[in-house]
């Protein structure tokens, strides 16, 4: 089938990003979020990337301007999904929520509609069935679209095989290099890799083995990184390690996902809200001298 119209559910940091790539990628789209806050936040963040873009060489600003008239925000769901062939949902990593989300859009959107879900660590077989359409429904999980651009697709165990040949060249696209997970994996490919660097990060702060500083520090220099983990959780959100740190059983990820939670209920959420183990927008760990 031919994929003109995206939807995006949720208008967060990643939902915006996937949004403007699909805009500047040609595509129609519309960008859903139940807080009039959150879809002026999105607009601003997609701005903001377009300067980025426009500066770095990679757009011109004609190209951003038309891409931002293809994109439609919207409270309303059934405007969200008038002639939607693709629905992306990036909601709060909450279960329940995502169930919920699904039997409504399930429920309104087009026969045609594929779904897919953008879930960092849970599995599209927790919502499949609630879709109403579990062979349509798959994962395809970006990172951070612009920099990091590999789009994950993992199909659970009722989804039509033929719907992978058409998400990889959607990938392609939207300037993403697909990658398949052949079978439901929490964390993916990447994910996995990553939870057992900041799951080894946060046990040495928790464990009060060091300091956030010198743990960075320590990842940076030795691997020439720009970033270490407390620098890459405050890129990633601070909320969302918190919802896969404190779903796990062990008390290591119990007491690290303690420690993110004082950060996130005084509003230090990481480098979108201008603070989280570091402050925006010039955190320490990108001065010269830091790893000196």
């Amino acid at each position: 089938m031919n994929i003109n119209k995206i939807c995006i559910l949720g208008a967060g940091t990643l939902g915006s990003r996937v949004a403007l790539q699909s805009a500047i990628s040609g595509y129609q789209v519309s960008v859903y979020d139940i807080h009039q806050k959150s879809l002026d936040f999105s607009l601003k963040t997609m701005e903001k990337i377009l300067r980025q873009l426009e500066k770095a060489g990679e757009l011109s600003e004609e190209e951003g301007k038309m891409a931002l008239k293809r994109i439609t925000f919207t409270m309303n769901p059934l405007e969200a999904v008038e002639d939607a062939d693709f629905i992306n949902e990036s909601v709060t990593e909450n279960p329940e929520l995502k169930k919920k989300v699904w039997k409504q859009f399930g429920e309104i959107a087009p026969e045609r509609t594929i779904f897919t879900t953008n879930t960092s660590y849970l599995l599209p077989s927790m919502f499949a069935k609630d879709s109403g359409r579990p062979a349509k429904f798959c994962a395809f999980h970006f990172h951070d679209v612009f920099y990091s651009r590999i789009v994950d697709i993992m199909p659970h165990p009722g989804t039509d095989p033929d719907l992978i040949p058409l998400l990889e060249v959607l990938g392609r696209k939207l300037n993403q290099v697909p990658v398949l997970v052949k079978k439901e994996n929490p964390g993916y490919i990447f994910n996995t890799m990553l939870m057992a660097l900041i799951g080894a990060a946060g046990k040495l702060k928790t464990r009060d083995v060091a300091e956030i500083e010198d743990i960075d520090k320590s990842w940076m220099v030795n691997f020439h990184m720009p970033m270490g983990p407390f620098g890459i959780l405050d890129s990633i959100g601070l909320e969302t390690a918190w919802h896969v740190t404190h779903n796990m059983p062990d008390a290591a990820s119990q007491a690290f996902a303690k420690l993110l939670k004082t950060y996130i209920d005084q509003g230090k959420l990481g480098e979108k809200t201008g603070e989280g183990f570091y402050k925006y927008p010039n955190p320490s760990y990108r001065d010269p001298n830091f790893a000196k």
